[in-house]
């Protein structure tokens, strides 16, 4: 069926408004995932083990849902061995964001995390011939250098370390490359079945990781906490499938930017950080690139665009 933009008397698309609402629930909630990453991740507990039990529940709670919804349909993959290989980029994105935080506040990961669109956008005009445009150039000239300037490698008052910076800078790109594919991957895979298999690739391998290497107990306590990483991250995925369904992705991915809001207010409310500011500053350059890029972004897409 076709999604459109329904008008209200003041002029809003009731489809986008509604849209808005479940982008920022769905942000919120990775948030949220994030934060229960950081707390098990306290624990000592492998990486591998935690993105196991991260990719298991994700797998489970999407596959109830289309149970649920009589949409398992949505799930079966069209191209299972490239779908393996992309969910190969996820796991790798995966383990890298335990690592990094790990080894960052959540604040200045998520200033770290969001130069992604800039790594996007050059990876959209060298591979699918996107135009760039000085404008983009300058914008994503100016995050790169808020990296700098959040990272300050000059100055020995840093709110991380190397093993983070390049964890992060992994994650990146493993998370750049798998969005740029996925745009091609999209032409024939529905998302669900793109987040489906993710979730269960990574379960997988990680517990493969866990029988061959090493896998440490887990206490009731852990476990809570575990389930918490897998339950908040897929009620984000379901929630911004919902918000794409009434209207562009580039109309939401704007409101990503909500995290770094709600990312240091939990940061500061469970372990007191406060960014300084270096971090402050490059985050300001960081964020008006991204916004600039989403904008630009949303400006070219149709007003007509809906989802059938």
């Amino acid at each position: 069926m076709y999604v459109g933009r329904v008008m209200d008397g003041r002029g809003a698309g009731i489809s986008d408004l509604r849209a808005i609402g479940f982008a920022l629930a769905g942000f919120t909630f990775w948030v949220l995932a994030d934060s229960s990453i950081k707390l098990v991740g306290q624990s000592g507990l492998p990486a591998y083990e935690m993105v196991a039990f991260l990719g298991l529940f994700m797998a489970l709670f999407l596959g109830m849902y289309a149970v649920v919804r009589r949409q398992t349909s949505s799930l079966r993959p069209h191209r299972l061995s490239l779908q393996v290989l992309r969910a190969g980029l996820d796991m790798g994105n995966n383990v890298c964001v335990v690592i990094a935080l790990r080894h960052l506040t959540l604040t200045l990961f998520y200033i770290l995390v969001f130069t992604a669109p800039m790594v996007i956008s050059l990876l959209s005009a060298v591979f699918l011939r996107e135009g760039l445009g000085w404008k983009r150039a300058a914008a994503i000239v100016a995050g790169f250098a808020g990296v700098v300037v959040a990272v300050h490698p000059w100055s020995s008052a840093r709110e991380g370390d190397w093993i983070g910076y390049a964890a992060c800078g992994v994650c990146v790109a493993c998370f750049s490359t798998n969005m740029v594919w996925s745009r091609v991957l999209t032409r024939t895979e529905k998302p669900e079945s793109l987040a489906f298999f993710s979730g269960l690739v990574t379960c997988v391998v990680g517990l493969l990781w866990m029988g061959f290497w090493h896998a440490e107990p887990v206490n009731g306590l852990l476990t809570l906490g575990l389930f918490a990483m897998g339950a908040f991250c897929a009620l984000g995925t379901l929630c911004f499938y919902i918000a794409v369904k009434h209207t562009s992705a580039a109309n939401v991915s704007q409101y990503h930017y909500t995290q770094l809001i709600t990312g240091t207010l939990v940061s500061y409310l469970v372990w007191h950080d406060k960014p300084g500011l270096y971090v402050i500053a490059g985050g300001v350059l960081i964020l008006g690139s991204g916004l600039y890029i989403a904008l630009a972004a949303r400006e070219v897409v149709p007003l007509t665009e809906g989802v059938s």
